[in-house]
C-alpha cells in the first residue's frame, strides 16, 4: 500500500486495516508501539486476532456500520487519543485506519463560537 511520504515518519501511530480486518500497513511509530506484538511482521494478519472479545465486537461493527470510534486511554502514565475511522477509496469502503495519538497532560480548549 502505497501512503503520502509524511505518514511513514508522522510522530502518531498511523495503522490500515482492510474490509476483513486484515492489517495492510502500519507507519514508523505504528510498528514501533506495536513491537511486542511483532511490528511490521503484523502486516498481513488479522487485526481481530489482536484482540480481546469485546474489542472484536466492536470493530466488527465498524466494519458492518463504517461508523468511527474515538475515545482517549491511558497506559504507563502515557494518555493517547484513539481515532478509529473509515477509509475510502474512488468512493468504495475499503477498511479502518486507526490514529493513535500521545496527548500531553494539559491540552488547551478553545471555544470558537
Amino acid at each position: 500500500m502505497t501512503y503520502p511520504v509524511w505518514v511513514k515518519e508522522f510522530p502518531g501511530a498511523v495503522t490500515i486495516c482492510a474490509q476483513d480486518g486484515t492489517i495492510l500497513d502500519m507507519n514508523d511509530r505504528a510498528a514501533e508501539t506495536f513491537i511486542n506484538d511483532g511490528g511490521r511482521a503484523l502486516i498481513g494478519k488479522n487485526l481481530l486476532d489482536c484482540h480481546s472479545e469485546t474489542s472484536q465486537d466492536k470493530v466488527h461493527y465498524l466494519l458492518a456500520s463504517q461508523q468511527k470510534n474515538v475515545y482517549t486511554i491511558e497506559k504507563m502514565g502515557v494518555k493517547k487519543l484513539i481515532y478509529q475511522s473509515p477509509w475510502y477509496e474512488n468512493g468504495e469502503f475499503r477498511g479502518l485506519v486507526e490514529l493513535s495519538l500521545e496527548l500531553p497532560a494539559e491540552i488547551p480548549n478553545f471555544n470558537r463560537d
